[in-house]
Formats: structure tokens, sequence, C-alpha cells
């Protein structure tokens, strides 16, 4: 990961940048450059008269992301989700991309929970809960820059997290308790292919979609052993053929995939 190189610093947020905007809407918007022309936060096509929010002027942009590193990387006695709640806000406010911010400013959340060592990995995605909550998230937003209302940001931020949590450990629970079924059932069904079986089901947790190559792969069996193993698991429903065809198959670890569309 980019972080066990480089913090989460100007620098960095201008390379996730460059990586998000390349062939997504906003890819001709200078990607990885900090803009050089006023934007402005409005209803559609708006003009900058009719504007709920004009971010700062461009030559104020390189200062003020500057300074938002050093708030970052301050050694005060601000707890880190309050630190990464205030930050989320000011690089919102500073807005410093012609296209992105509010995609860039999210996924700062989570690079920002694993540098403070919260997380060990970025698998806490408050995306989903403030795009669920988007109208209060923009008032929020918005209240901060009008009335200081930092308050009723922090609530709603941490109120955020607390859902976002308890919903992931929920998920973590069913997933383990996946797994244990499945490895149960690989022992019951697939007699001396069972070891392969358990190797194969550890790997379809990182990836869920695989091809008979693949599984020879993870395994290190030959085809036809590979070939009987992926038989054996879509009789059992672990895995499902996804293409319908006779050759090149693709086989995905359905419940599994099931399960994360449900909570997302």
């Amino acid at each position: 990961m980019r972080l066990r190189e480089l913090p989460v610093s100007t620098r960095l947020i201008k390379e996730i940048h460059t990586i998000l905007l390349e062939g997504v809407r906003g890819g001709r918007l200078q990607p990885g450059e900090l803009r050089t022309s006023q934007n402005w936060i409005g209803p559609g096509g708006a003009p900058l008269s009719r504007a709920t929010f004009v971010p700062p002027p461009p030559h104020e942009v390189p200062p003020a992301l500057g300074h938002l590193e050093q708030f970052l990387h301050a050694t005060d006695a601000i707890p880190p989700l309050v630190r990464i709640a205030l930050a989320h806000v000011q690089f919102e406010t500073i807005h410093p991309f012609l296209d992105g911010n509010g995609r860039i400013g999210r996924l700062l959340i989570s690079f920002l929970l694993v540098e403070m060592q919260i997380l060990q990995k970025p698998v806490l995605y408050l995306s989903h809960y403030l795009k669920a909550h988007r109208a209060e998230y923009y008032d929020r937003l918005q209240a901060v820059r009008d009335q200081g209302d930092w308050e009723g940001w922090l609530a709603f931020f941490l109120r955020g997290v607390i859902e976002v949590a308890t919903d992931a450990a929920d998920v973590a629970r069913r997933i383990v308790q996946l797994r244990e079924a499945h490895r149960a059932l690989i022992t019951e069904q697939t007699g001396r292919a069972a070891a392969n079986g358990h190797r194969l089901l550890e790997a379809l947790f990182t990836k869920p979609i695989v091809t008979i190559a693949n599984v020879m792969e993870i395994t290190g069996a030959q085809f036809v052993s590979a070939n009987n193993l992926v038989a054996k698991l879509t009789k059992t429903g672990i895995l499902e053929e996804m293409t319908g065809f006779s050759r090149n198959r693709r086989f995905r670890y359905a419940p599994y995939i099931a399960l994360l569309i449900d909570e997302n």
C-alpha cells in the first residue's frame, strides 16, 4: 500500500486523484493537478451568482492544503476520529481540484483511518453512509461554513462511524460463519481433495471469481484434478459457473458475493 511509503499529504492526494479520474467522469479536467481557476458548488450548470458555496481562489489552494497537512500530522490531544472528521470538512471546503473532490474526500477518510492505526486495512467505508444521507451530509458541511456548527457535523460523522462499524462487524461475523460452514462441507464432500479444497476456499475470499487455470495455480493440481475439484464445489453450491460456456468457463464464489452485495 502506498501509505507505507508516503503519508497522507498533498503529494499523495494528487497521486490518488490521478488514479481515481483515469478513464472516468472528470478525467479530462487536469487529473492530479491542483486547480488554477475558480470553481463553485451549486445546482448543475448554475452560474457563480447562484452558487451555494465558493471555495477559496486558486492561489490560496496550495497553502490551504499545506495547513491541512500540518493539522493531520500535529501531535496534540485531538482524538483521531475527531481529527479525521475536521480534516474532511476542511478538504471539501478547499475543493482543490476541478472535479472529483467528493470522491477524494471520502476516500481520504479510509486512508486516514489506516494511517492513524485505527484500522489495519481500509475496510471501513463511510461513503455508503454519506451517500445514504446525502442531503444531511451537504447541509452539515454548509452549516460549518455558514454558522460554524462543528458540533452538528461531528455528531453526524461519528454517528456514521458507529453505524458503519457495526454493520462491518456483522458482515465479518457472517463471513467467518460462512467460511467455517464451507470448510466443513468441503471436508465432508470432497474426500481426498479436501486439502486442495480448503486451499482454494481461502483464496476465494481474496479472489471470488476464478477459472480452472486459476485453481490449478492456487492448488498446484493438474487440470483433471482441478476440474474435478471445481465440479464438486459447484455441486455443493460453493461455486457457480457464470458464463454458460463449455470452454473458458469462469466460476464465482456466489454465497460470499451475495453476502457482500446484500450489505451494500
